[in-house]
């Protein structure tokens, strides 16, 4: 598979998470050179959504327009080489960051499961082990809640 007129092989797990609890609310695991913001259109859920979250790459038209009104979009400004970003983009971006690193801090507890990268044969199999990685991150980290609750 190529992407960008690189070799990309395996799947990736497009997740969407609770901001408060870090539980994964839904994923989507496609093959490894379709570009994030391309699931975004597949995770996103009309009237239940509130506020999208995102880093650059889910910039441009395209991923504008699969973004309903109703939903506020947060998703990481971008510089571009004759416009680099101002004070102010700076100072959102890292606000926004502050809340979008709860992500990255699923893969990293995924990671630990060696679950990056999904590689099988068929995207069936794939979803399939990408939804047990999903379903086990979920356990522990309702594990997790409710011992700090105690």
């Amino acid at each position: 598979m190529a992407k960008n007129k690189e070799r990309h092989f395996g799947y990736k797990n497009h997740i969407k998470i609770d901001k408060k609890s870090k539980i994964i609310t839904k994923y989507r695991a496609a093959s490894a050179e379709v570009h994030d913001s391309q699931e975004l259109k597949n995770i996103i859920e009309k009237g239940k959504d509130k506020r999208l979250y995102g880093d650059s790459a889910y910039t441009g038209e395209k991923v504008q327009s699969c973004i309903p009104k109703t939903i506020k979009n947060r998703i990481h400004e971008k510089g571009y080489l004759n416009r680099p970003l101002t004070k102010t983009q700076k100072r959102n971006n890292t606000s926004k960051s502050r809340i979008r690193a709860g992500a990255e801090h699923v893969f990293a507890s995924i990671n630990h499961f060696c679950g990056l990268f999904t590689r099988s044969i068929g995207i069936k199999r794939a979803e399939f082990q990408i939804g047990l990685l999903n379903f086990t991150y979920n356990l522990r980290r309702y594990v997790y809640i409710m011992e700090v609750k105690v």
